[in-house]
């Protein structure tokens, strides 16, 4: 938040000529955050309401679905990734100039996927901590390890502190590796876990690894990707790099459910109930269980009904005019609900795999919750390659103004 003017509703209204309804509705929807003053009064960032307004006015239509990758790219580099998944990382850096040395990957279903569509990548399925790195050489590290309490007791925890953690297996390849430019990615909510202080571990070890460290929450929307899925992503350049550090600069247009689902290949799919689909029909487009009548309200929730939150994924129908929600593992479940924009019915594995931008030909392997686990869990391919780009930069240290926002110091 710093060097940000934050204006309440009725300023911002004012500034920008807009009508106040204009700005609830973009916060309703998800396309712009809300944050709190020292009163804790509801307060919006001038920056993103002008970015909001500029992607009104913007016409990405002509894009249609596309998976991104660059043309003549001069710049090259090698890559170990960790904690692989079905690709979505690592066909994104792929699609960005980058060459992988070696994927690990512990879910035989995961690992299927990734042989399946890149027979000529080395692919490990195995327990990172049974992994021997020395001997490999790579420019880059990256891994979307899973956030793991540490055990602090009243001290600041170093490298060997965190051993035990699937962090520590992390760091230890970076120690092994010592690649120029480190890259680790991991849900939003890493920034709060444990008062923000399992964060703070996280960069005082890669510091004392010999890296300079920054980080940011991306947000996949602005990146060529239908959906409003946030990932927050670590990056560390060694210390005798000279590097900026840079992360993808937002687009001022987001591409739509309609254009990213537009001719999709038919696939299979998970159903819903007769009872339940009876409820989802009479849900509008956009909306969820609060547009249905009372007493069905009461009925399809249950206890969840008199809970405080707004519940907002719950018997959610999704909107043609918008990128989805952040996709789960499971588009039937209950918290969850990811309906078809018009269809009653949850989205099908290959709309799933067009929400997070993989292309028609990438095969999953397994069965079709598997599948949907699989894709659910993956960083979006087209986010993957706006970083890769950043990631190529810094490790030329040829950073790009047009395209990336450069920083020397930790955002937020």
């Amino acid at each position: 938040m710093l060097n940000q003017t934050l204006l309440s509703i009725s300023k911002a209204a004012e500034h920008l000529n807009i009508h106040s309804d204009s700005i609830r509705r973009w916060e309703k929807k998800g396309l712009i955050k809300a944050f709190r003053d020292e009163n804790n009064h509801r307060v919006f960032s001038l920056c993103e309401i002008q970015r909001i307004q500029a992607q009104a006015l913007a016409s990405p239509c002509h894009l249609g679905f596309q998976v991104l990758r660059a043309q003549n790219q001069p710049l090259s580099a090698t890559s170990v990734e960790l904690f692989a998944g079905a690709g979505g990382l690592a066909l994104g850096f792929e699609n960005a100039g980058i060459h992988h040395e070696l994927l690990v990957e512990i879910d035989v279903h995961a690992t299927n996927t990734l042989r399946k569509n890149r027979p000529h990548w080395r692919v490990t399925q195995e327990d990172v901590r049974k992994i021997e790195f020395s001997g490999l050489s790579a420019d880059i590290v990256s891994g979307g390890f899973p956030c793991q309490a540490f055990s602090y007791a009243g001290r600041k925890l170093g490298f060997e502190d965190t051993r035990g953690t699937l962090f520590f297996e992390f760091a230890r390849c970076i120690k092994t590796v010592q690649p120029k430019v480190v890259v680790g990615e991991n849900v939003k909510g890493l920034l709060s876990h444990d008062e923000g202080k399992t964060l703070q571990t996280m960069l005082g070890v890669l510091e004392e690894l010999g890296y300079r460290v920054a980080y940011k929450v991306l947000r996949s929307q602005y990146l060529d990707v239908a959906q409003k899925r946030e990932r927050l992503v670590i990056i560390g350049i060694r210390n005798d790099l000279a590097s900026p550090f840079c992360f993808p600069k937002e687009n001022n247009y987001i591409i739509p459910l309609r254009q990213a689902l537009k001719e999709v290949p038919k696939s299979a799919g998970q159903g819903y109930t007769e009872k339940k689909s009876a409820v989802m029909h009479l849900i509008p487009q956009g909306g969820y269980w609060r547009d249905l009548p009372d007493d069905l309200q009461r009925s399809y929730m249950g206890a969840s009904y008199f809970q405080g939150g707004g519940k907002t994924g719950m018997a959610r129908r999704l909107s043609w005019d918008e990128p989805s929600l952040t996709l789960t593992c499971n588009p039937a479940q209950k918290q969850t609900e990811r309906c078809h924009p018009s269809e009653t019915r949850p989205l099908t594995v290959r709309e799933y795999a067009r929400i997070q931008s993989f292309p028609d030909t990438w095969e999953f392997t397994g069965s079709t919750s598997a599948q949907y686990r699989q894709i659910g869990n993956a960083v979006p391919v087209n986010m993957a390659y706006h970083l890769g780009r950043c990631v190529l930069s810094m490790v030329h240290n040829q950073p790009d103004s047009e395209t990336m926002d450069i920083i020397s110091q930790t955002p937020l």
